[in-house]
């Protein structure tokens, strides 16, 4: 497993952050906070692109870039993490998420509901969530959720083995939607049509005046796969899925031996 051979340094680094960047139990690493910073030294931005809904980006606040920006919920919220305000959302317009709803309740009854929306976080009565959820999280059926846009909708049924329903999704959500998968369990994570990973990174690139080839790129998941596959250089950690593992251009070590920094490392000192 070894850094890039390419000898042209990147002009942005976008990079995932669970199971990536980030130990197994959530933290930053010393060595990866060290690589961070240096990079940024180095001129070199780098930012987050995740499927973490923003309010989970706040206590990462301290090493965000000096833009201050995350590229959030698999590329349906733009977050100022240093002023705590989405600046843009990209929603699922009202007509594909009613028909996403009717379809996945016809196919799958038992399934219930979440919505990461721009007032936040609700969900439905059945969904439980792995992650704290917020005091006052608004509760109750998702057509009743539904008043403020929706950045993301999530859906799970535990009844079925987690590919089978994914995979059934998928064929429900049809050209209503992009169906999405970061790792947790069974929970089909689904955007407006032609929201990824990918398409906010090439946004961001672009009003940052970067061209893909000088954007590098590091993942571990299937929703990391629009971005890796754009990026002019792609990276997927030792611990990646499987799928991740073959698309990408290169290997590096695992999230818990601090893979992206040592990229970064080998980067700056001119051995990438």
């Amino acid at each position: 497993m070894t850094p890039s051979p390419s000898t042209v340094r990147p002009l942005l680094v976008a990079t995932d952050l669970d199971g990536t960047l980030l130990r197994s139990d959530g933290s930053v690493s010393a060595r990866t906070r060290a690589a961070l910073a240096a990079t940024e030294a180095a001129g070199i931005p780098v930012v987050f692109v995740t499927a973490r809904p923003p309010r989970w980006l706040d206590e990462l606040a301290d090493v965000v870039g000096g833009h201050g920006v995350a590229l959030c919920g698999n590329g349906a919220f733009t977050y100022d993490v240093h002023a705590r305000v989405v600046s843009d959302v990209r929603p699922i317009g009202d007509p594909d998420l009613h028909a996403i709803i009717a379809g996945v309740r016809a196919a799958y009854p038992s399934a219930f509901f979440a919505a990461e929306r721009l007032a936040g976080f609700a969900h439905e009565p059945a969904f439980q969530s792995i992650h704290d959820v917020p005091p006052g999280t608004p509760v109750g059926p998702i057509e009743s959720l539904l008043d403020s846009p929706v950045g993301k909708l999530l859906a799970r049924c535990p009844e079925l083995p987690d590919d089978d329903f994914l995979a059934g999704v998928v064929d429900v959500v049809g050209r209503h939607g992009i169906v999405a998968y970061s790792g947790a369990g069974g929970l089909a994570e689904i955007s407006a049509p032609g929201v990824t990973k990918a398409a906010v990174l090439e946004g961001f690139a672009a009003a940052h005046g970067v061209p893909r080839e000088r954007v590098w790129a590091f993942g571990d998941m299937p929703n990391d796969l629009p971005m890796l596959r754009w990026a002019g250089e792609s990276y997927a950690v030792a611990n990646g899925h499987p799928e991740v593992l073959a698309a990408a251009r290169h290997t590096c070590r695992t999230n818990d031996e601090d893979g992206v920094a040592g990229v970064l490392e080998a980067m700056l000192a001119g051995r990438g």
